[in-house]
């Protein structure tokens, strides 16, 4: 269980988030709300990738607390990922694959199911944004992770590519892993219940 205790977060002045207490169990969650009403910031706060007021556990393990074991539990895909340039995809995929001790076959199926293999050891730099994106996908489903937080994952992959996202959301998830995500577009998951929230008033409400 994700649990999010008296999280409030602020940029100067501008309240973004506050959230008294919000728990997220088993399942596939979907955050909408309007542009900017902190949609993005609430899953950086549960990745642990900015700062915040508060505490969020998964399972007893507290980011603030057992940030090396509470960060193995959480895997993120930015809307628009930003990866240093001089980096290869492969060079990201051997860090994230021994910091989250993957097995090496389940990482070479995610990189052949995305058919990531042509570019793979180029710099990121000469990738596309849709190369960008693959990659990072192919980075979320990396490891043992409790829950995926996958923020817009349809905007700039190309269409022979979402099948294989969903198919591999239905398959991690029947492993027992959960999902939080944002999108502007409709999120197509037969036979999957998706739980929908909504950020509104800098708080989130069950739907």
């Amino acid at each position: 269980m994700l649990s999010i205790k008296n999280v409030r977060k602020e940029y100067g002045d501008h309240l973004i988030l506050d959230i008294h207490h919000l728990q997220f169990e088993n399942g596939l969650f979907w955050i909408k709300g309007a542009n900017g009403s902190g949609k993005s910031t609430l899953l950086k706060i549960i990745s642990g990738m900015i700062p915040f007021e508060g505490d969020v556990t998964i399972d007893g393990v507290g980011l603030k607390k057992q940030p090396t074991d509470y960060r193995r539990l959480v895997n993120y895909v930015e809307a628009e990922p930003l990866f240093p340039t001089y980096l290869t995809g492969n060079d990201l995929i051997l860090f994230f694959s021994s910091t989250r001790k993957a097995k090496k076959e389940e990482v070479e199926a995610l990189i052949q199911k995305f058919n990531i293999e042509p570019f793979i050891k180029n710099p990121i730099g000469t990738y596309s944004s849709g190369m960008v994106k693959k990659l990072s996908l192919v980075l979320a489903f990396i490891g043992k992770p409790k829950y995926i937080l996958l923020d817009e994952p349809l905007v700039t992959i190309d269409k022979e590519s979402v099948p294989i996202l969903y198919d591999l959301v239905k398959l991690y998830f029947n492993r027992g892993v959960n999902f939080i995500f944002t999108s502007h577009q409709a999120f197509e998951l037969a036979d999957i219940a998706v739980k929908e929230l909504e950020v509104k008033d800098h708080t989130v409400w069950v739907l």
